[in-house]
């Protein structure tokens, strides 16, 4: 469970670091899963938009009870999982993630979701860690972005840069198996990783179920971030469909 004092700092910086973390064999299972699709999707060596349409095992790690706990504090006991996702960063060529918000990308109305993430390996400043800009998801509105599909990033929307100051970013350094919690609101991104060492991490996404998925819109914002969120699968975690309007259909 999160404390108070995690709660408000949530609240109030729009992220946490959870005191619960993943064993070492969790770790190597997470490890083994991603190898095993990259080796039949090579084209993911950097980033895997959708890992449970390749493999569902990795949805027994959005339903560990410590995590879902706490995530249940944020957005309410009506939840379900939408996506996970792998940013893997390799050593040396590690390419980096521009500053943004993940709302921008996302087909969620009222437009809500918790993202854990994951440490998979130690992540600090020299490996390109994650970096958060603390308060930005206060106003709840998503910043000004400009689409730049260079092949350095792992994703195409860019927040403009008089949206954010670099020098009040936050550094999320984690060791493995620690884990952060994120407001979809949150301007947040990572560098470059020139280091020897990868800076693996995956990403597990929960929506409360009083937000809808939308597919009509996903099929509509396709055609810019290319991310086919028009097949998500839906898993509801705990509670009920509080909309009435999201499907849980399994789709490939």
């Amino acid at each position: 469970m999160l404390s108070e004092n995690q709660v408000k700092e949530y609240n109030e910086k729009g992220f946490t670091i959870l005191d619960y973390q993943l064993s070492e064999s969790d770790l190597d299972e997470i490890k083994n899963l991603h190898a095993n699709i990259l080796k039949n999707h090579p084209e993911y060596r950097d980033y895997c938009p959708t890992l449970l349409k390749y493999d569902l095992n990795f949805l027994k790690y959005a339903k560990i009870p410590e995590i879902l706990n706490c995530v249940k504090q944020l957005i309410g006991p009506n939840l379900a999982i939408w996506n996970q996702s792998f940013f893997a960063k390799p050593g040396i060529n590690g390419k980096a993630t521009p500053w943004h918000q993940d709302g921008q990308y996302w087909p969620i109305r009222p437009l809500a979701t918790c993202s854990v993430w994951l440490a998979v390996d130690d992540s600090n400043e020299e490996n390109g860690c994650l970096k958060y800009m603390p308060g930005s998801h206060k106003r709840q509105d998503l910043k000004k972005h400009k689409t730049d599909n260079s092949k350095n990033y792992t994703l195409n929307q860019e927040i403009d840069s008089s949206e954010y100051d670099e020098q009040k970013a936050f550094q999320l350094r984690l060791k493995a198996g620690q884990m952060a919690l994120h407001d979809v609101y949150i301007v947040h991104g990572s560098g470059f990783n020139t280091s020897p060492h990868s800076r693996r991490g995956m990403t597990m996404r929960y929506m409360p179920t009083s937000s809808v998925f939308d597919r009509k819109l996903a099929a509509e914002q396709d055609k810019v971030f290319r991310l086919d969120h028009v097949n998500r699968t839906l898993f509801l975690m705990n509670g009920i469909d509080e909309s009435g309007k999201n499907d849980f259909i399994i789709r490939n």
